[in-house]
């Protein structure tokens, strides 16, 4: 059973105030988030020891983060002048190659992914001549790589690294308004309260602090990442209204099954009680829910058809680089050469696995034919190809 105290809100603001030397964490929108957040993590989460250890550290890093940024920006107000143009931005459900399509588009050195290790460590801010070998790169990859000895097999399943692009999930982890909480943990209540009554504002708001933060240091034109922007798009749209979106589509029960997987995988590390079969019911209602929200967001008009692309999965799996042409192409870029051949080598240096023989349908305990009928607009719309189900 986990302590309450453990996760008692106030005595984690006390701390992280403590350790960061400042008790200023901006506007307080967050607080309800945390709230929520603790308390499934005392009472639903079904923690382990370690998973205790795991998950303070997680809320005591997204609070000081916050306090940190908040407080550079204090001390340099010019930041919160700083414009941030026409980030490109990667979205759909997850599962898609949207990471390997984020990880490729990143090679371009026009491009400025927000790295984990910048990310998970953001004090002081990065600067250009320590971009590659700033302390913070090991201390981060240490971290991730104690991941890999806790659940053997963690990395293969989630390639991670502490000089590869981040996700946007990440950041907004620090508003206690992010899905990385419900995969990493179980947390009903919490993903209920996330999928249909949480405000997303505030959450966007702070993203855009943080990097605005990072690009006082390390400039560049945005590449963001997060299939989680699919459920908010109207809020994303709201907060960087000139973003370039690429969406990336795939047969949504193969991504149902996968996601299920590593969600279970995932709360492995915390908890000694999980089931496939409860991940993939979580993934089930969010998948839908994402997916019916994105095409509604589309129709409003939002967003004007020559500021987004469509990414087949099963086109983009057959032929990486083609498809890369075709964004390029669609968002007014020039695909130089040596910046295509930057994206091979780290093709080379990466290939995928498969990942086939982690997941089946018949692990998620759903009725196919039911989430078939409940996707099939999608599909239809978009002309998702409908895969052999593993």
């Amino acid at each position: 059973m986990t302590p309450p105290d453990r996760f008692n809100p106030e005595r984690l603001i006390a701390a992280a105030c403590e350790e960061a030397g400042s008790d200023d964490f901006g506007a307080d929108g967050w607080r309800d988030g945390l709230n929520r957040l603790a308390d499934g993590l005392v009472n639903e989460a079904r923690l382990n020891a370690i998973g205790v250890e795991v998950a303070y550290l997680d809320v005591m890093r997204a609070l000081k983060n916050r306090l940190g940024v908040i407080a550079w920006r204090k001390q340099h107000p010019e930041i919160a002048t700083e414009p941030i143009t026409q980030p490109i931005v990667i979205i759909g459900q997850p599962r898609t190659g949207t990471t390997i399509l984020y990880d490729l588009l990143a090679q371009d050195p026009e491009l400025r992914a927000p790295l984990t290790w910048e990310v998970d460590e953001p004090l002081p801010v990065p600067q250009p001549e320590t971009y590659h070998d700033d302390p913070r790169i090991a201390q981060v990859q240490a971290t991730i790589e104690m991941s890999e000895q806790i659940i053997p097999g963690f990395l293969k399943f989630h390639p991670m690294g502490a000089l590869v692009g981040q996700e946007c999930v990440r950041i907004t982890a620090s508003e206690f308004t992010s899905m990385i909480f419900p995969v990493q943990y179980r947390l009903p209540s919490y993903s209920h309260w996330l999928l249909y009554d949480a405000d997303y504002a505030g959450a966007y708001r702070y993203h855009r602090m943080f990097l605005q933060h990072l690009q006082s240091g390390v400039p560049g034109q945005w590449l963001l990442k997060s299939p989680a922007h699919l459920w908010q798009l109207d809020a994303l749209l709201a907060e960087y209204p000139d973003a370039l979106i690429v969406q990336a589509h795939r047969d949504p029960l193969n991504v149902i099954s996968s996601i299920a997987a590593l969600t279970h995988h995932l709360r492995r590390m915390a908890s000694d009680e999980s089931s496939i079969a409860e991940c993939a019911a979580q993934s089930y209602e969010e998948i839908v829910v994402g997916l019916e929200r994105g095409m509604a967001s589309r129709d409003s008009g939002a967003i004007p058809p020559d500021r987004i692309v469509d990414v087949q999965f099963t086109d983009f799996m057959r032929d990486p680089f083609a498809t890369i042409g075709d964004i390029y192409q669609k968002l007014g870029r020039e695909l130089r050469p040596d910046t295509e051949q930057k994206m091979r080598d780290f093709l080379a240096a990466h290939p995928s696995d498969g990942g086939g023989a982690r997941y089946t349908w018949s692990d998620t305990g759903l009725d196919a034919a039911e989430v078939r009928d409940r996707v099939r607009a999608y599909q239809d719309r978009y002309a998702v190809p409908t895969e052999q189900l593993r």
